[in-house]
C-alpha cells in the first residue's frame, strides 16, 4: 500500500510535468531516471531518493522543494519500533 508521502509527492511530479507540457517519457530523458519508475512515482507506489528528487527537479526545471510542498511529518508510515517507543 502507497504511503500518503508518496502519494502526495506523486502527484506533486505529475503536476509540474503536466503544467510544463512534458510527456513520462521526456521527464524519463530529461532527468535520466527510467520512465518506468517515472510512472511508479507519479502512481504513488515508489517513493523516490533524495537524489532521485533533485534529478526529478532539474528535469522538471524547478527545486526539489516544489515536489515537497505540502507535505508532512504525518504523511509517513509510522515504523513498528516507533510506535513501542510512543506506546511505552
Amino acid at each position: 500500500m502507497p504511503s500518503d508521502a508518496a502519494t502526495h509527492i506523486g502527484a506533486l511530479i505529475s503536476a509540474e510535468r503536466l503544467r510544463i507540457g512534458m510527456t513520462q517519457d521526456q521527464l524519463a530523458a530529461a532527468s535520466g531516471i527510467d520512465s518506468s519508475n517515472i510512472r511508479a512515482y507519479e502512481n504513488g507506489r515508489a517513493m523516490p531518493s533524495i537524489q532521485t528528487l533533485v534529478r526529478l527537479a532539474e528535469g522538471l526545471g524547478g527545486s526539489p522543494a516544489e515536489l515537497l510542498v505540502g507535505l508532512r511529518s504525518d504523511m509517513f508510515p509510522v515504523a513498528l519500533e516507533d510506535r513501542r517507543r510512543r506506546a511505552g
